[in-house]
């Protein structure tokens, strides 16, 4: 559990290097928020896929429940964003931003940390090395994710210092379900695939409706395509120093 509680702590932690660019540079391209998103997309991508085929590696959990498992994932983060009225909605807006949509965005991303923190705990209840690793990649996509909140909140004059906090607080329901998912799987093994299932559902539904969207409305849909497949791909490459 401590180790649980500590890798995710470290992945939403991570999302205050969002702000770096902002530091070093003042200003971030509208391209390169695009391009952040789609580094992001493909992480997400790759961890979806590691868990469904770690899933599917286990004779002992059937395909079919992994299925029903990434349905319930999908019919959950529709329904979130429908109540929440986050769907549908532009993550990386360009020009002024007025207040209620700057809200929603935090929102959003702290729902989509939800669905991480899930495939984090899920992991780890399979192996603490696939769940580390997880959470080292889902690291990597908060960095990314976190620039262009990052981008928004500094359009609504929130202070530098202020908005790599926020990023980091819209990341703590990422801590809160890793341990939960971990406890739950822990104490009921039966409800691991579907735990896996469940993750790797809800986080290619971000992909596929929110995150690759916004990029291809930002950066060239063939730099979007090139930096998913080379972040999905390493995800997949570096798994293999963690099984």
């Amino acid at each position: 559990m401590l180790v649980v509680l500590l890798f995710s702590a470290v992945a939403a932690a991570t999302a205050a290097g969002g702000a770096v660019p902002f530091l070093a540079l003042g200003r971030v391209p509208m391209r390169t928020l695009g391009m952040a998103y789609a580094l992001a997309s493909g992480l997400m991508l790759g961890a979806g896929y590691l868990l469904l085929e770690a899933g599917l590696k286990d004779k002992g959990h059937s395909a079919v429940v992994l299925m029903s498992g990434a349905a319930l994932g999908v019919l959950y983060t529709y329904w979130t964003h429908w109540f929440s009225r986050t769907g549908e909605m532009e993550s990386i807006p360009s020009g002024e931003i007025p207040p209620g949509l700057g809200y929603k965005i935090v929102l959003l991303n702290a729902l989509h940390s939800a669905s991480e923190g899930v495939a984090i705990g899920a992991g780890m209840a399979l192996s603490t090395r696939m769940g580390v690793f997880l959470a080292l990649s889902l690291a990597v996509h908060n960095i990314a994710e976190a620039v262009t909140l990052t981008s928004v909140l500094l359009r609504r004059e929130v202070r530098l210092g202020e908005a790599a906090l926020l990023c980091v607080i819209t990341n703590v329901p990422q801590i809160l379900l890793a341990v939960t998912a971990f406890a739950v799987v822990s104490a009921a093994r039966g409800l691991l695939p579907w735990a896996l299932g469940f993750a790797a559902g809800a986080l290619a539904y971000l992909v596929l409706t929110e995150l690759l969207p916004d990029s291809y409305r930002q950066a060239s849909h063939t730099w979007v395509a090139a930096a998913v497949s080379f972040s999905t791909g390493m995800v997949i490459l570096l798994k293999g120093f963690f099984a």
